[in-house]
């Protein structure tokens, strides 16, 4: 028996087929090979077409399928990830009415802040656990006063997975994790929330049909069935926004649990075991996939956009032509812990939420040109990239979460030996490395889904750890005394 995890990202179309028993990867692969196409008509728009995800889902799969030789028979279930906050617009006759407006479109903010200063910060903190800022919901209010024809003909509105759900099953549903995504869901509650779409003056038939994260959510209609080379019938059964499944796809599912990525810019998601939210909204905070009424599971994510961005900026700038990045760790690892003093504040890709939307670029502090050399600057950086997650988890953790535990893949910053030690040693949390991803976890989310797994200690007790890092409780002091000097600096910003 195989499950089939689809991972619909702005970049490419995941497909991952595993195997039940093993719970091993048979096969994976993503198109298209080439970034995917985002439409950016005005600055500050990102749009891409629903169409485009279907196509470069259809040749993943079948680059899965020739790599693995399997019958479609054997597939017993299929899960879906997919980039988060998107807008998908249909009619009655479930036709696409206008490009999807992807996650990183930010024409919709102000109507997000409007919607925050008149409903309440209080009321919409407390409730939605958000400011509606740039989410879904502000992105269907933006559509309704600027493209009034498209709106009068809108059936349904969908998260760029649900479109997905709805070309393989023909049924249009969403999830409450989806919702919340969204801006929609009130948590005090436990309903659609009555305050956003009156606000907004929005439709409520517009939302589709509710169903459980984990669960039959429809089956392989007989013209998608067709169309891919699946077998009718086959049930959808998970579907959960990228950085939900991420933290599944790494095993994260109980309070205090962590799972971390970071690229050109790095995301922390803890689970939080209680309604809870940051007063100055420097974080959001989400459904979980396992969350209910009963168990509160919440997704506190805190995204910082000058992480990796900064690392890439040294190998182009800062380092000799051909220089690798573990060439760079290795130059780094020749300066002592703190830098000789050095501090880099990395925020030089934006605005930081948590820095209450500031923008305060990257900086250096401390140089000492009679001391300090390329490898002081090439460990500073990676320090400073890191404060900058310590920083965002203290905002977590007084929310409540007791960070324990980070779990990552082995992939971009968390390849580098300086920056996870000094992640685990500054956290005082236990680093776990894994080797999954998104897709990987939508499959295991489908055996969850379908029953085929009773639990999700199950689904994940073949997930290879390839490594723990633990703090390094014997430098601890050198290392809180590097972050006091950053924080000191970031105060003079």
């Amino acid at each position: 028996m195989y499950l089939l995890g689809f991972d619909v990202g702005s970049s490419s179309v995941k497909a991952c087929l595993t195997e039940v028993e093993s719970g091993k990867i048979i096969a994976q692969d993503f198109f298209p090979k080439a970034e995917m196409q985002i439409i950016a008509k005005k600055p500050g728009w990102a749009e891409q077409e629903p169409e485009s995800w279907w196509a470069n889902l259809k040749s993943a799969f079948e680059s899965v399928k020739n790599q693995s030789g399997i019958n479609s028979d054997e597939i017993k279930a299929i899960g879906i990830s997919w980039q988060m906050h998107g807008l998908v617009l249909v009619d009655k006759n479930k036709k696409v009415l206008r490009p999807a407006i992807i996650w990183c479109d930010s024409r919709a903010v102000p109507y997000g802040e409007k919607a925050f200063t008149v409903i309440g910060k209080e009321q919409c903190l407390s409730h939605l656990l958000n400011s509606p800022g740039n989410f879904t919901a502000a992105k269907l209010a933006w559509v309704k006063e600027n493209e009034p024809k498209v709106y009068e003909q809108t059936d349904k509105l969908m998260l760029p997975g649900d479109y997905i759900g709805m070309r393989l099953t023909g049924d249009i549903v969403t999830t409450v994790e989806g919702l919340s995504e969204g801006i929609f869901w009130d948590f005090k509650k436990n309903c659609l929330s009555e305050e956003i779409m009156q606000y907004f003056g929005f439709d409520k038939n517009f939302i589709p049909d509710i169903k459980p994260t984990f669960g039959i959510q429809g089956v392989v209609s007989a013209e998608a069935a067709k169309e891919l080379g699946l077998k009718k019938g086959t049930p959808v059964c998970y579907r959960a926004g990228d950085q939900p499944n991420n933290a599944l796809s790494l095993n994260v599912f109980n309070p205090g649990e962590i799972a971390s990525t970071a690229g050109t810019s790095g995301v922390v998601y803890g689970v939080l075991g209680q309604v809870n939210y940051d007063p100055l909204s420097r974080v959001n905070t989400f459904a979980h996939v396992n969350h209910t009424p009963k168990q509160i599971r919440l997704g506190v994510l805190l995204c910082i956009n000058g992480t990796g961005i900064l690392n890439s900026w040294m190998k182009r700038n800062m380092v000799a032509s051909g220089i690798s990045y573990k060439d760079m760790d290795r130059l780094a690892s020749q300066s002592p812990v703190g830098s000789r003093g050095l501090s880099i504040i990395p925020f030089g890709n934006g605005a930081e939420r948590i820095l209450e939307n500031k923008e305060t670029g990257c900086s250096i502090h401390g140089i000492n040109f009679n001391i300090h050399s390329q490898q002081d600057l090439l460990r500073a950086a990676q320090e400073g990239i890191v404060f900058s997650f310590q920083y965002g988890m203290e905002i977590m953790k007084a929310m409540g979460m007791d960070i324990r535990v980070i779990r990552a893949g082995n992939a971009n910053m968390f390849m580098s030996p300086i920056f996870r030690q000094t992640l685990a040693s500054i956290s005082g949390a236990t680093i776990e490395l894994y080797d999954t991803d998104g897709a990987a976890g939508a499959a295991k989310g489908a055996g969850i889904g379908a029953g085929i797994y009773k639990d999700n200690t199950e689904a994940f007790a073949s997930l290879e750890r390839l490594a723990v890092i633990e703090p390094e409780l014997k430098l601890s002091a050198q290392y809180q005394e590097a972050y006091h000097r950053w924080k000191q600096c970031l105060g003079t910003r």
